[in-house]
């Protein structure tokens, strides 16, 4: 499991509110090096970058709202923020600032500031809607609040997003002259151009010799793909279910989520929550951590607790596989499936390099200060998840199919790997 959960008491970090590092980091352009050297992104491009400025230059106060696919995207957004012409606030998570020093200061110099996401952090929360009612530079959030390693898909987004907009909203309405709140959608999509067989071919390689495996070169590049994650898949079932599932990918995915957060999830609310994975799992947490954070269980209960950790952490990562994502396999879908497969045992993936990353910006969404009740899904995160999945729906067309040289395909391993589906 990745060190994203931090058991000590939260302390809420502010940004940096003057612009002097974040000009100096902007000018300089420390974030192209450290997405190169840390992420393997080497160039970029900005699209419809006027729509961001048409709305700063009329003095809206800007949310900016971008899917979450890489841990590169946060420095990504630096591109944007030389495109446009402008400094930046945004919300990050807590864990990070407490991977190292030059980190914690370098997001804070660029405008970050920490929400604990292991909570209710209303200090974040009030921060965030005071500095988008300012209006001085836009704020960005990431909607998904976890990173998915899909571009083309979208996770369920948070709907704390439009309680902060509408919020801020009202208090702009009420300022002399009133003013507006705007959300920009920003379609993020990376486009790798190495050699994707030579890049997977590393990485599925490692992964079959854990298995005690010899390399299955003999297959195309998607059925050994589909094999490696049959396998993966079968391991998790044998361990949470007692034996490897039969049955279509969605159905056996979905019996060991509820398996992995079902009596989690009886345990602690006595019953079982409905809705997608990601806010399941963040209601848990909330749950379990504050004694942990507290000090508050005796060693035995905290070994428990953890164990629970790990298995919600665990239907988490299955959550992000979209179980039909191959049934289109292009190079960077491929690419993704196996940076996956390698981040999930053994919470790290390699660089492969030769990432060119594109950002997409939408049109501005005017912000209502107040919601039509009537509708379940408030529906600014309707319009935010609308406009974000048909920039990477347009993103997504333009990366190129899987070239294989077998007859093998997606179908004819349908029912074996957490990744694909037959639509």
């Amino acid at each position: 499991m990745q060190k994203i959960i931090v058991e000590k008491p939260y302390r809420f970090i502010p940004p940096y509110r003057t612009t002097f590092w974040s000009s100096v980091i902007r000018a300089l352009r420390i974030h192209q090096f450290y997405l190169w050297r840390s992420e393997g992104v080497t160039s970029y491009e900005v699209r419809s970058v006027e729509r961001l400025r048409a709305s700063i230059d009329a003095g809206h106060s800007v949310l900016i709202t971008p899917n979450h696919p890489r841990t590169a995207d946060p420095l990504a957004m630096g591109w944007l923020t030389v495109e446009a012409n402008t400094h930046v606030y945004s919300m990050a998570s807590w864990h990070l600032f407490h991977q190292n020093w030059l980190n914690a200061w370098a997001i804070r110099a660029m405008g970050g500031f920490s929400v604990n996401r292991e909570g209710v952090d209303r200090q974040a929360i009030s921060i965030a809607i005071d500095l988008l009612a300012e209006g001085k530079r836009p704020l960005i959030i990431f909607p998904e609040g976890a990173t998915s390693r899909t571009a083309d898909r979208l996770q369920a987004l948070l709907d704390g997003v439009a309680f902060i907009a509408r919020t801020a909203a009202k208090k702009r309405a009420k300022q002399t002259p009133p003013g507006k709140v705007v959300v920009h959608p920003i379609a993020v999509k990376y486009y790798y151009g190495g050699d994707i067989r030579r890049a997977a071919d590393e990485v599925l390689t490692d992964i079959e010799r854990r298995l005690t495996w010899q390399p299955q070169r003999d297959l195309s590049l998607l059925a050994r793909i589909l094999k490696v994650g049959s396998a993966l898949l079968s391991l998790k079932e044998i361990e949470y279910l007692g034996h490897s599932q039969t049955g279509r990918l969605a159905e056996r995915m979905n019996r060991l989520m509820d398996r992995l957060l079902g009596p989690i999830e009886e345990e602690w609310f006595g019953r079982v929550l409905p809705g997608p994975v990601v806010p399941r799992v963040r209601n848990l947490r909330i749950k379990i951590l504050p004694d942990m954070v507290a000090g508050r269980v005796k060693p035995e209960e905290r070994a428990r607790r953890w164990q629970q950790l790990a298995q919600i952490y665990l239907a988490q990562q299955l959550s992000a596989y979209p179980p039909d994502y191959l049934t289109r396999p292009t190079v960077d879908r491929v690419l993704e499936m196996v940076e996956k497969f390698e981040e999930d045992l053994t919470d790290k993936a390699r660089l492969h390099g030769k990432l060119k990353v594109v950002l997409q910006i939408g049109e501005a969404i005017a912000v209502t200060p107040e919601r039509d009740k009537k509708a379940e899904i408030d529906p600014l995160m309707t319009a935010i998840q609308a406009s974000l999945q048909s920039m990477i729906d347009e993103l997504a067309a333009a990366s190129p199919l899987l070239e294989e040289t077998r007859p093998d395909s997606a179908a004819t391993l349908e029912h074996s790997h957490p990744a694909v589906e037959p639509e």
